[in-house]
């Protein structure tokens, strides 16, 4: 009994090794993700490219955690400064991206992106946003999105009105509905970037795309003092106390779609949003594609700015890698798998355009989106991207408080010239 044992103890012991490895052979490795894609339409996506990248690569899973836009924006930031990072995160490239870079958070995707000269496959513009120091961090897979406005067309037809192309034909149409107990704008803008896309449109249209870059980069002293941006603050607070904007907008949030609904609804006329919303159409209200028209932001009377430059970004979110993953070769690979072919078909059938090369779409809504950044003079990127985080900040709380009438347009210079100043 005891020789017995003894020989299965060694059988064990002589076999360990072997199971030990069968055993890790057999493992599944798990590669997580967090986006903020919350709509059923756009989660699908995911979905469906989990599935075509654990059929190709049995032994590896990928774990998808979904989030709301701006607590997200928290959670990513604490999950970084803690080591605890998902292997792949969706963010916003500019100020942020270089952050995450020059704390070493993020792998470096250039040698993926090299083989095989896939960059090439992106549009130019996409793969600069993603670039810094010569390097890509970031995988532009989302979305070309620009600001614009989408008007209700029973709301225009019903009290004769065009849309409009001026500033001064917008501020005629704003006062004619306001007549008529119709908000203007639908606006929530508790989350404050939202009402951040009037301003830098203003500024654009009135000084025109450089004064922004000349201040955000001090490439002129006092460079937010600009007349532009007086004049942009002083249009947000004329609106507001004509009463353009829909009641309570500054505690209404753009998540839960308070907005948008206040546009299908017609008790609004007209929304200012990125071009992404024609994907929120898709997915929660496609009969009103109907009612509905788009059209660029008007030009200012006198202005300096180009009509033809645009808000917005070619990417829209950006994938990161963390620098701390352990599979970074297969996380990419997982990245390219969304934007294989049965994954580009479904992207345009959900309402986005991948900003890739050559990119085709049939509905008309996405062609004239992809026309108006093909023939935009510039792409301004959404100042709390472009800025550090800090100024994003600022910039954002000092937005709001303009449209809140808590500051007025020089104190919100005075306050940003400072900041920069101070970095």
């Amino acid at each position: 009994m005891r020789k017995t044992l003894t020989v299965l103890i060694m059988l064990a012991l002589l076999l360990t090794p072997a199971l030990s490895a069968f055993a890790a052979a057999g493992e599944t490795k798990t590669i997580s993700l967090w986006h903020i894609q919350i709509e059923p339409i756009h989660q699908a996506l995911f979905e469906t490219a989990k599935e075509r990248f654990e059929a190709a690569y049995p032994g590896y899973e990928i774990d998808i955690s979904v989030f709301q836009n701006d607590a997200y924006k928290t959670k990513i930031q604490v999950a970084l400064a803690a080591d605890e990072a998902p292997d792949i995160f969706s963010s916003w490239t500019g100020g942020t991206m270089v952050e995450y870079v020059n704390a070493g958070l993020l792998y470096d995707m250039s040698e993926q992106m090299a083989k095989d000269d896939y960059q090439s496959f992106f549009m130019d513009a996409a793969i600069d946003q993603a670039t810094f120091d010569g390097k890509i961090w970031g995988v532009p897979m989302e979305n070309v999105a620009v600001a614009l406005l989408f008007c209700n067309k029973d709301v225009f037809a019903a009290n004769g009105l065009e849309v409009p192309a001026t500033v001064s034909e917008l501020e005629a149409v704003c006062d004619a509905l306001s007549a008529k107990e119709i908000a203007p704008f639908a606006l929530a803008n508790a989350t404050k970037w939202t009402g951040s896309m009037y301003y830098m449109y203003l500024v654009d249209r009135i000084g025109g795309a450089s004064v922004f870059e000349k201040a955000a980069n001090r490439l002129v002293p006092d460079g937010f003092k600009d007349p532009a941006f007086t004049k942009a603050g002083e249009t947000i607070q004329k609106w507001v106390r004509a009463g353009y904007f829909n009641e309570g907008f500054n505690g209404l949030d753009e998540d839960s779609k308070q907005a948008r609904m206040l546009l299908y609804s017609g008790q609004a006329a007209m929304y200012l949003m990125g071009s992404w919303t024609i994907g929120s159409i898709t997915s929660e209200n496609p009969d009103f594609f109907d009612n509905l028209i788009i059209a660029p932001f008007p030009i200012f009377d006198g202005g300096d700015g180009d009509p033809n430059g645009v808000v917005g970004t070619v990417g829209d979110n950006f994938y990161h890698i963390s620098a701390d993953c352990a599979e970074p070769e297969m996380a990419f690979e997982f990245l390219k798998i969304c934007l294989d072919e049965a994954g580009i078909a479904e992207r345009i059938a959900a309402g986005k355009i991948p900003p890739i090369q050559d990119v085709q779409v049939e509905d008309a809504n996405l062609q004239m989106v992809l026309d108006i950044v093909a023939n935009a003079s510039s792409v301004q990127l959404w100042y709390d991207q472009y800025m550090s985080p800090t100024m994003a900040d600022l910039h954002k709380d000092t937005s709001q408080a303009l449209f809140g009438l808590s500051m007025t347009p020089e104190e919100v210079n005075e306050a940003m010239q400072a900041a920069i100043e101070a970095q």
